[in-house]
């Protein structure tokens, strides 16, 4: 519903979490990774370097996203990250992500984590 609410049509590029973990290690033009979930969900545990712009405020905060980098949104499952990927492609930031199975997904493959319980 979100999706159809935001406007769900454009493509979007997935990345699955080990795919978005090798970027975020690798390369001298570092991704940005955002946690879209509110900060209650962030604070139990997130992908480690996250940073936390809940979904509801991306409008608000759209400044503090570079336009010269990868971005990388993750979510809980997906739904809420690939709503805000459509969104920000919706305002002109051309290279956004979506990290597929969200954070549930990079805790189960075990890749780091912070905040919360691990």
């Amino acid at each position: 519903m979100l999706g159809r609410l935001f406007g769900g049509a454009s493509k979007i590029p997935s990345v699955n979490p080990r795919e978005a973990w090798e970027r975020l290690s690798t390369g001298s033009s570092k991704p940005v990774l955002i946690d879209v979930r509110e900060p209650w969900e962030f604070q139990s545990g997130h992908a480690k370097g996250a940073k936390n712009i809940p979904l509801g405020m991306l409008g608000k905060r759209l400044a503090e996203i570079p336009r010269n980098r990868e971005i990388l949104l993750i979510c809980q499952s997906g739904n809420r990250s690939m709503t805000a990927a459509n969104f920000l492609q919706k305002q002109g930031i051309t290279q956004v992500f979506n990290v597929t199975g969200g954070t549930a997904v990079w805790r189960m493959h075990g890749l780091p984590l912070e905040g919360g319980k691990r």
